[in-house]
């Protein structure tokens, strides 16, 4: 365990890092939003296609996995869904506490990280976790706050989702690869060397403006935060775990992967869609400032027990 923990203490470090430059003002929030623009758009975009165009979708898709992650997450999502309508929360700001506890940080910290710490063969689990948190919760919140603001569900708002789906610079690059992939188109050497160049600077850019980025937020309800983390962290890779292990019959190597990806602090991205929509936005900064504090000790925890799988 204290193995992992060394491994994983470098990636945190970095973190770190990026915090004490945005909390100094080293980092301005103009430069950490051109950091992040750049990650996002460019050097992790690169990453995954490179990943997924050395990817067959047929090698890649496995439905015990898609079940298993899918129920784990909405049975977490539905715990903090109750939790919160018995606190009295409207929809919307129940939907963006649902959002927090079962939405990790997949692309920023989870795909470079866990790539290097579980290995290459990782990547295929790692990209359909991402590809269904993308795809299925990201849509379900816009549904459920726009939803409940204008009170039905219109041909407007679907067109919106599928705008911001095909916007996503993941999804995307994932799909383009899996294109690639599918047509059986060799990668040329300098398009591969290029792709390999551009895509490197995706994990120490991504963990310095997760950092960076966490410094510029404001807090309030740690108590909520609190609750919000502890069904990220723990809640959240505990019911995968089951869903995967035992109820699914998930290959273990496949659900050690999901599990720890489950495991992954709360995502930046809930942050944007709190702040697009004016939905509890300090309170989202909390749980993910909480959460990435305490992923330090619990992702190593996870990925130690999910290594022995």
């Amino acid at each position: 365990m204290l193995a992992i923990f060394l491994k994983t203490l470098p990636f945190f470090a970095v973190i770190g890092l990026g915090y004490w430059a945005g909390r100094t003002r080293f980092f301005s929030a103009e430069a950490t939003a051109y950091l992040t623009k750049f990650v996002f758009y460019f050097a992790l975009s690169a990453m995954l296609f490179r990943f997924s165009a050395n990817l067959s979708l047929a090698e890649v898709w496995d439905t015990r996995l898609v079940i298993a992650y899918l129920w784990g997450t909405a049975f977490v999502y539905g715990i903090a869904s109750l939790v919160g309508f018995l606190r009295g929360l409207d929809v919307p700001t129940n939907a963006i506490e649902a959002q927090c506890a079962v939405i990790g940080n997949t692309g920023f910290l989870g795909v470079p990280m866990l790539t290097l710490l579980l290995g290459a063969e990782a990547i295929g689990p790692i990209v359909l976790a991402l590809a269904i948190d993308l795809i299925v919760f990201s849509s379900l919140i816009v549904i459920l706050i726009t939803g409940a603001r204008d009170g039905q569900v219109s041909l407007r708002m679907i067109r919106s989702i599928g705008v911001g789906l095909l916007k996503n610079p993941m999804i995307v690059a994932i799909s383009l690869g899996f294109i690639w992939s599918g047509l059986n188109i060799p990668i040329p050497v300098p398009l591969n060397d290029f792709l390999a160049l551009l895509g490197g600077a995706a994990t120490p850019g991504a963990l310095f403006a997760i950092g960076a980025s966490l410094a510029l937020k404001s807090a309030e309800r740690m108590q909520i935060a609190g609750w919000l983390s502890f069904c990220k962290l723990v809640l959240h890779p505990l019911f995968v775990g089951l869903a995967a292990l035992f109820l699914f019959g998930v290959d273990p190597f496949k659900a050690g992967v999901i599990i720890a990806v489950s495991a992954l602090p709360v995502a930046g991205n809930v942050y944007m869609l709190a702040q697009h929509y004016g939905v509890a936005p300090a309170r989202v900064s909390a749980a993910i400032f909480l959460s990435t504090v305490f992923s330090i000790l619990t992702v190593s925890l996870v990925v130690g027990w999910v290594t022995t799988f």
